[in-house]
Parts: C-alpha cells; sequence; structure tokens
C-alpha cells in the first residue's frame, strides 16, 4: 500500500509539474516581448506580394513599383504578384508560397503588400512562422491584410504595421508617417491634420470623444469585418489590456452592428484598455426602414465601458493614412485624438 500511494504521489505531482509547464509555455505564447525588425534605410531591397487579391491593370503595379522606387529603395516581385484566379492573385498555395519565400530571402529587407481584397484566411495555416521567427522583417499592409498583421503577430511576436499597401495613395500625408515609423525610426505622435479652411470651424477629419480619458497598451486590430472573421482561431490575437484600433468601409450599418455584438459577446471590449476607432467609410444603411447611426452603434457598445474611445483618426480606407505598428505599446488621449508610440517599432 505505502508502495502505491509513494507511485500514486509521484505520478500526480509529476502530471502537476507537466500542467504548470505547460500553462507557463501558454503564458509566454501569450505575454512574449515583441520583436523589432531592422529600419529602413534608402537602398534597401523591399519585396513586394499579393497574399489577397488580385490587381487587373498593368498601369498599377508601374505606379507601385514607382512610388516604392522614389522612396530611395529597391524593389523585388513576388513569384505570384501577377497571378490570377478568380479574385485573388493566385491560388493559395502559390500565394502562402510566395509570402514565406520573401521572409527567407536574406536579399529581401523588407515586405509589403501590393493590395488588400480578400483571401488572406485562407492562407494562415499555410504560412511558415518559424520562418518568420528566423527572419524578422518589416512587413506591411492594411484592409484583408489585417488578418496576416495580427496572425504574425500573434504566432511570432514580430512587430508589424498597418499601413499603405504599394499601390495605396502616397500622398505627402501618408509617406510622413510611413517615413517617421519605419525609416527614422521615431516613437511617433499621430494626430489628425487640423484646419478650418475656408470654414468657421474644422468640418474634416475631425475627433469625436465618446469616453473621456488615456490609456496605455500594445496596439492591434485593424479592419473590423476581417478582424471578427479570426476571432475563435489560434491566429487572433491576445486582447487582453491592448489598445484596439477599428476601420471598416463598404458595410452596411447593421452589419457593423452584427460585428461589434460579436466582438462584444467574445469578451473583447471587456479585455481592451482602450479603443481608437479609424474611418468607417460609405458605411451606410441601404434599406427603406428605420436604422440606427453609427454613433449610435458605437455609443451603445463603447460608451460605457470605463475605458477611453475616441473616433475619426486617419485609420482606414482613406488616402491620408497613419502607419500605426501592432505590437508596440502606446498611450491614447481621448480628448486630444491622439495615439502616441511610447518607443520606436524598428531598431
Amino acid at each position: 500500500m505505502k508502495r502505491r500511494d509513494f507511485v500514486k504521489t509521484i505520478a500526480l505531482t509529476s502530471a502537476l509539474f507537466a500542467s504548470q509547464i505547460a500553462q507557463a509555455k501558454v503564458k509566454n505564447n501569450t505575454n512574449m516581448n515583441s520583436i523589432l525588425p531592422k529600419k529602413l534605410v534608402e537602398g534597401n531591397t523591399i519585396g513586394i506580394i499579393s497574399p489577397a487579391g488580385a490587381v487587373f491593370e498593368r498601369e498599377s503595379y508601374s505606379i507601385a513599383i514607382e512610388s516604392l522606387q522614389a522612396m530611395g529603395l529597391k524593389v523585388k516581385e513576388g513569384s505570384a504578384l501577377r497571378n490570377r484566379y478568380g479574385h485573388l492573385a493566385g491560388t493559395d498555395n502559390d500565394r502562402a508560397k510566395e509570402l514565406n519565400e520573401m521572409f527567407a530571402d536574406s536579399s529581401v529587407d523588407a515586405i509589403i503588400c501590393l493590395r488588400g481584397g480578400s483571401g488572406c484566411n485562407r492562407i494562415l495555416g499555410k504560412i511558415d512562422y518559424e520562418n518568420i521567427k528566423k527572419n524578422p522583417k518589416i512587413f506591411a499592409g492594411f484592409s484583408d491584410i489585417t488578418a496576416l498583421l495580427n496572425a504574425i503577430y500573434q504566432q511570432t511576436a514580430l512587430v508589424t504595421f498597418h499601413a499603405p499597401t504599394a499601390t495605396s495613395s502616397w500622398n505627402k500625408f501618408s509617406y510622413n508617417y510611413f517615413r517617421k515609423v519605419l525609416f527614422e525610426k521615431e516613437a511617433v505622435l499621430f494626430e489628425n491634420p487640423k484646419g478650418k479652411g475656408d470654414y468657421l470651424t474644422q468640418t474634416k477629419d475631425r475627433i469625436t470623444t465618446i469616453r473621456s480619458g488615456k490609456a496605455k497598451g500594445v496596439l492591434l486590430g485593424g479592419n473590423l469585418a476581417v478582424l471578427t472573421s479570426i476571432l475563435g482561431s489560434p491566429y487572433a490575437p491576445d486582447f487582453k489590456g491592448k489598445i484596439l484600433f477599428l476601420e471598416e468601409i463598404n458595410e452596411e450599418i447593421y452589419r457593423v452592428d452584427r460585428m461589434m455584438s460579436q466582438l462584444e459577446i467574445c469578451g473583447v471590449f471587456k479585455q481592451v484598455s482602450g479603443v481608437v476607432l479609424g474611418k468607417f467609410t460609405n458605411c451606410k444603411a441601404s434599406g427603406s426602414y428605420g436604422t440606427l447611426t453609427l454613433d449610435e452603434i458605437f455609443d451603445d457598445y463603447l460608451k460605457n465601458l470605463n475605458i477611453p474611445v475616441f473616433s475619426g483618426a486617419m485609420i482606414g480606407h482613406i488616402e491620408e493614412k497613419f502607419t500605426i505598428p501592432v505590437g508596440i505599446e502606446a498611450e491614447i488621449d481621448a480628448d486630444l485624438g491622439t495615439i502616441k508610440m511610447l518607443s520606436p517599432a524598428v531598431k
């Protein structure tokens, strides 16, 4: 009996120890230190990949390449960049292979996505995340690229960038923020442009404070529809204590409401330390019956939370946009409508 009791005690102790190790591993995976990619330097090579929708006009490729070259960068095209498979830029295997190749290629210093669209979720399980850990580099894009930005950060701890795609409008505003974050290694203060123009008060790019206050936390987020589509998967980010930023385009108001409710019932809003709403471009109601407004929806889900929330940030499907790092700690001020990085996002 004593011997059996001893063996039983050893077995229970071993099981408990193994459980503690497993829990420690999970904890490390969800609270790991961020990996910073190297900054961009003129003369570096940037790879262009197309992990989502296809581009159909040849001129778009030319403008994208010339824009990046105007930054002083050399350009390398991905192996599937000009492919077509329905509305996608090649098959899932082709697009995943292209991304994996770019991270493994030592001649490529950074990666930017050609465009968004759809299709990134289809390749999340085909990405070599260990390869990315071994070869960290700048990875940038927005819209459907939200899935990749958050999955890569969650799986590897590599800081990624919610930034213009290669085919975006590279105006002075967008390029200045892109350069400050990725070339100049600044801890940037993101704030909307100010100016009344010919009006008595500012009418464009206004900030609306939904709930006053300041908060700190690691930035994560992106497109609302894409982010909600990966909830419950291994690729969804850990929201605890984070600053969540959201944007959307061309979704009817009832669909925005449904997606916000999905975040709520998944407990996301109870976990985050603050929320920044970017632009919800062309999100309108098309039906003939009454509808909630976007203001009412945001108030319903966010106003009663005990965290700061503001809307109107230059994040989204707009001409002038910020380059927001996913995985860097920042402080938001909901009264001023600002996001302040607390450290550089590149090394």
